[in-house]
């Protein structure tokens, strides 16, 4: 079977930075960080961290009513950021609802704050009386694909992948292979996820969340780092347009970049623990499908969350593939981990990379961890010297995802 080229032609953001694409490159080649101390941890007994990288407070209005009353915040900001994408692809309304796009967005789960809102009512007097009718469409896992679906009018197939933090790399991943198969000319991708506590917390009681800096918040996470204690959570929404390049090129569309190479697989060895040699095959698979080489890659976007194994792990995996010779870094030590987001947020970022020539050095990595592998770490912005990146995604269960991108510039 022929496969039709896929590329990007679209792009949207909102990150701990703000709304846009714009704003989230513009902070990240500034070298800020988004993380901050959030008060509402503290009343939270026994969980220890305090700190998060959370969205700005947005207006969610501009989205009419009939939409957003079943909208909890990870559905606001997958439809703000399908929005920019759609805009800047320049696809025009009857396009997008001709029954040739679709839309894969996924989340870790549906909306834990509206769980919790109905709940903390149910148990007052155990009465559903109160209970809003659109309450379920906010706690539903496929919330954000359903809500961008009914706001766009968006008829074509509808995927939600839950993978946890692998969730926005597969995303893209399961809509480019549609693409190329031929069953849909356009895909609407992605990830989004909103912060609760008790999702700091699920990382605090696997020892996995950082503790040890709450009165500095901007000096973590520290990915790769010899002093790193783990993640920090986070929150957003990462959308790409997708299409066929014969369709892109047919309606004189941007090409940001193309994708050429996805994999994705289980690793049955650990639930918890991630595997050197599964991550490894992954992104040997992810380039094996791109027709690229190691050597061909001129940037690898970690996983990287700043915890004692994930980090090892995937910094032998790295080094095993790429030896010392390919730039890599993570971008948790500015956004935080935005789970479900963290993948589509961070390739989004990487696209961008691409497009300016310039990549972006790892945030609060001062000293190099030898257990990580003998990787070529950035440490500080470099020209981007090749046009293909390998951006990785890994998530507790045993998840592993890679995705191939590559500039037409």
């Amino acid at each position: 079977m022929s496969l039709k080229r896929v590329v990007i032609t679209g792009m949207g953001a909102v990150s701990p930075f703000g709304v846009g694409v714009g704003t989230l490159f513009e902070a990240l080649l500034a070298g800020r960080s988004a993380v901050r101390s959030v008060p509402e941890l503290a009343a939270l007994g026994g969980l220890r961290t305090r700190v998060a990288a959370l969205v700005p407070e947005l207006d969610g209005k501009e989205i009419p009513r009939k939409f957003r009353r079943s909208m909890s915040n990870m559905s606001i900001f997958a439809v703000l950021a399908s929005q920019e994408a759609l805009a800047q692809a320049g696809l025009k309304e009857a396009e997008w609802q001709d029954g040739r796009t679709g839309v894969a967005i996924g989340s870790t789960i549906g909306s834990t704050r509206a769980t919790e809102k109905f709940f903390t009512d149910f148990f007052l007097d155990r009465s559903l009386e109160r209970m809003k009718s659109t309450l379920f469409f906010q706690i539903m896992n496929h919330s954000c694909a359903a809500n961008v679906a009914h706001t766009f009018g968006i008829s074509g197939r509808l995927l939600a992948p839950s993978a946890a933090c692998a969730t926005g790399c597969q995303a893209v991943g399961f809509a480019a292979e549609a693409i190329a198969l031929g069953k849909q000319e356009r895909m609407l991708c992605g990830g989004a996820d909103e912060f609760h506590p008790l999702t700091a917390g699920t990382f605090d009681v696997m020892e996995a969340a950082s503790i040890g800096y709450n009165d500095r918040p901007q000096l973590t996470p520290r990915p790769f780092d010899r002093r790193r204690d783990g993640v920090v959570c986070a929150e957003g929404a990462g959308i790409l347009l997708l299409e066929s390049l014969d369709a892109a090129r047919l309606r004189g569309a941007p090409i940001l970049a193309e994708v050429v190479g996805f994999a994705t697989l289980s690793d049955p060895t650990s639930i918890a623990n991630p595997s050197a040699k599964a991550i490894v095959t992954c992104m040997r698979a992810a380039l094996d499908d791109a027709g690229l080489a190691p050597a061909e890659v001129g940037y690898v976007n970690a996983h990287a969350t700043a915890t004692e194994q994930g980090d090892i792990a995937e910094g032998e995996a790295i080094a095993a593939l790429f030896g010392d010779r390919v730039p890599v870094s993570s971008l948790k030590g500015h956004l935080g981990h935005a789970m479900a987001a963290s993948g589509s947020l961070e390739l989004i970022a990487s696209v961008q990379m691409l497009a300016h020539g310039c990549l972006i050095p790892t945030r609060n990595l001062e000293e190099p961890d030898p257990a990580c592998g003998a990787l070529y770490h950035l440490r500080h912005q470099e020209a981007a010297a090749r046009p293909a990146l390998l951006k990785n995604n890994f998530a507790l269960g045993g998840v592993n995802s890679s995705i191939v991108v590559r500039s037409m510039a």
